[in-house]
């Protein structure tokens, strides 16, 4: 293949998204001898380049202005058309990630672009490219692919691996011009204090009716800091007031596709395997051996959360020792 291809990035906490590393390289792979470009905004855009020409990158497109360190519909929305529109790319890349599922919608209706979105995979297929979206909450996958030329591309954080592809980038400022903005974000409160992103996590230790309160938490937060991973909740856990709802994993919570998923105290709704199915790896603990999360996990430990957990966190403090 030879194509442009433009894959937007994105930041959180003043860092790079993994998602958008992953993007870079999907995107790499997919223009071949063309030429990838990769879009930054926001004040510190241009701190990003070096990473983004390590990831393969052939150029940057800068845009440094404050309006875009948070996320704001019309401001991105306006940005981004203008982008591709003096870029016109074959292809354009984003990760599915809260901020895109609101763009790209509107963007590619408004240029004509065919919309495919949460890709789990690409193949090649008949000299086509193919695209694999899972559907029915995860019980099902199709494959996709588009009739026409122009394409917009949205990938499920954690299902591409991001690999260094080093190219010489070149950097280009662009300006977005006047903004007609209806909305201005001020502020945002965040309510969850996790370092690690719970859809880029590796690892997830989530907690369900089964920590029984909030302080039950606390050794999943202790095994998740041994791990290096993150913790995160099923919704009946939120429910009850043990956590907040940003910490929730299922069809109406968050999808994670971690490479280790350890459920502990969770007895495995269809609504929370949802947001759990495409795991690599998931582990089971809960009292109950008849509990439906048995049915999906590759390993189950039958027993209470509170003897395992630390049982867990020691053992590992134990092989890092070593």
């Amino acid at each position: 293949m030879n194509k442009k291809v433009l894959v937007f990035t994105e930041t959180k906490a003043s860092a790079l998204r993994q998602v958008s590393l992953e993007a870079l390289s999907l995107g790499r792979r997919l223009a071949g001898e063309g030429t990838l470009l990769a879009a930054a905004l926001g004040s510190k855009a241009a701190d990003y380049a070096p990473t983004l020409g390590e990831y393969g990158a052939d150029q940057v497109l800068i845009v440094s202005d404050a309006r875009f360190n948070e996320y704001q519909s019309d401001a991105y929305r306006h940005t981004m058309v203008r982008l591709i529109e003096r870029t016109e790319p074959d292809v354009i890349i984003a990760g599915h990630t809260a901020n895109m599922k609101d763009a790209a919608p509107g963007i590619a209706a408004r240029l004509g672009y065919g919309l495919i979105t949460d890709c789990t995979q690409v193949e090649f297929e008949g000299g086509e490219l193919i695209y694999v979206r899972p559907i029915y909450a995860g019980k099902a996958f199709e494959k996709k692919r588009f009739t026409s030329g122009k394409m917009f591309v949205t990938i499920r954080p954690n299902n591409f691996k991001a690999e260094p592809s080093p190219a010489d980038a070149e950097t280009i400022p662009f300006e977005p011009g006047d903004i007609d903005l209806r909305t201005v974000v001020r502020d945002i409160v965040h309510k969850s204090t996790a370092a690690i992103d719970l859809l880029e996590a590796n690892i997830v230790i989530s907690g369900g009716r089964g920590v029984k309160k909030k302080e039950g938490f606390a050794p999943l937060q202790e095994l998740a800091a041994v791990l290096g991973g993150a913790v995160g909740a099923s919704r009946g856990a939120c429910d009850e007031g043990y956590c907040d709802y940003g910490m929730q994993i299922g069809q109406t919570g968050k999808v994670v596709t971690p490479d280790l998923y350890i459920a502990c105290g969770i007895s495995g709704a269809i609504q929370h395997v949802a947001g759990i199915s495409n795991s690599k790896v998931i582990v089971a603990i809960n009292k109950d051996p008849e509990a439906p999360i048995f049915g999906i996990a590759d390993y189950g430990i039958v027993g209470d959360m509170f003897e395992i957990v630390p049982l867990l966190t020691e053992e590992f403090r134990k092989r890092q020792a070593n």
